[in-house]
């Protein structure tokens, strides 16, 4: 039987379907490489936020500068920064995406004070996971592709 954690983990990952990943890398043995390769593999789309590389293709994606310059719903946001700099994330996510359903911050990214800004507004905060372990954990393998 899983936990009360693990039951709201798994209603995220099988509710969304669209991830903004924050701080994507273009380097093959980067973490937030690897994550949103596996994701996309998982059925998910990615899109990949990183300034340094806007306007590249990746993940069958643009790669976009922020934000900002998605056009269309999100409903998670991935944050592959520090955190300090999580909480301007999750302020220009909870500005941006009105459907919002979460903002993750990956592993060794914390904000309680940001997390509560998301919980106030409705949106699911997780901190301090990443999905793709969660997503075998939770033997939630393919999910995104099950709409």
């Amino acid at each position: 039987m899983m936990s009360d954690e693990d039951t709201r983990i798994a209603a995220i990952l099988t509710r969304c379907r669209t991830i903004a990943l924050v701080g994507w890398s273009p380097k093959p043995d980067r973490p937030s490489h690897r994550v949103a390769a596996f994701l996309v593999q998982q059925g998910y789309r990615v899109i990949p936020v990183n300034p340094g590389q806007a306007g590249q293709s990746a993940l069958g994606e643009v790669v976009r500068a922020s934000l900002a310059e998605i056009e269309g719903p999100v409903d998670m946001v991935d944050i592959f920064r520090r955190s300090e700099e999580a909480g301007a994330v999750v302020d220009a996510a909870l500005a941006k995406f009105p459907e919002l359903r979460c903002v993750w911050m990956q592993l060794g990214v914390e904000d309680a004070a940001a997390a509560a800004r998301a919980k106030a507004r409705g949106v699911a905060a997780v901190m301090n996971r990443c999905p793709a372990i969660e997503i075998p954990r939770l033997g939630l393998t393919g999910v995104a592709g099950r709409a």
